[in-house]
């Protein structure tokens, strides 16, 4: 089985500081639980992955992931107070949820070799995407 270790992040905070689950950026809520009650407010944000970029292939293990967000400020994720500028990063590799995070960068280390799919994701500050959603992805190859 794959490990993914995100520095700076320990994983076991993922599954109480988002309520668990998987992510699937194809599902209604980034973190497997329980739907929003009422619409999602739509955002201004523009995010983009810079690194790697698609189709990249990787030598070695390490990945360093740069994201690009636009119009948008990144807070940290406690509140249920939505502002459609306001938010956090869901980054997912593999359909799995990998670290939430307020930064723009992080090493994604022990990469195992073949193709990857990386997500990312800008939600609100409740930890549910917005309508429509704020996704941008990445597949890249890893050689070691």
């Amino acid at each position: 089985m794959r490990t993914v270790m995100v520095a700076g992040v320990a994983l076991s905070l993922l599954g109480t500081a988002c309520g668990g689950g998987s992510a699937d950026a194809g599902s209604s809520s980034s973190t497997g639980s329980a739907t929003p009650s009422g619409p999602r407010p739509a955002s201004t944000a523009k995010l983009a992955i810079i690194s790697p970029k698609d189709g990249e292939v990787v030598h070695g293990t390490t990945v360093v992931l740069k994201v690009s967000l636009k119009d948008a400020k990144l807070v940290q994720p406690t509140t249920s107070n939505i502002v459609p500028n306001e938010g956090h990063l869901h980054v997912i590799l593999d359909d799995q949820l990998i670290s939430m995070t307020g930064d723009t960068q992080q090493i994604l280390t022990n990469l195992t070799p073949g193709q990857h799919l990386l997500k990312v994701e800008f939600v609100a500050s409740d930890h549910f995407p917005f309508d429509p959603r704020v996704i941008a992805a990445v597949a890249f190859d890893v050689k070691a």
